[in-house]
């Protein structure tokens, strides 16, 4: 049940987004040229596994992150966005996901924030 509503409420936060509609930053950023709060929304099927470091990753969790992961700086960029905190996204817990992933190229030892990759 408790799953469940924070499913809801992620959902609820992404229909607000987008009916208020996105801004595009000019030029790039460390996403290139998509805005990093764009990115975040990509980490939706991570939700549960970022608040709590015993949840099962799903297999669509990985997926985006190892692609957003390519660039480490938008991976860490997404995981401290104002959206994943919006989202309830423990970045502590965030960051361990690419381990959990079992991503062999994921990049160790990454300084996001005050936060360190495992």
């Amino acid at each position: 049940m408790q799953a469940s509503m924070k499913y809801l409420c992620l959902f609820g936060l992404l229909v607000m987004v987008g009916i208020t509609g996105f801004e595009w930053a000019e030029g790039a950023g460390e996403c290139g040229k998509t805005p990093v709060e764009r990115e975040a929304y990509k980490l939706a099927p991570c939700a549960a596994a970022a608040q709590d470091a015993k949840a099962a990753v799903s297999d669509k969790c990985c997926l985006e992150v190892k692609s957003i992961g390519q660039n480490p700086s938008c991976l860490c960029a997404v995981m401290l966005s104002d959206t994943a905190k919006a989202a309830g996204i423990k970045p502590e817990i965030a960051m361990t996901i690419p381990k959990r992933c079992n991503i062999a190229d994921r990049p160790v030892g990454l300084k996001c924030g005050a936060y360190t990759l495992p």
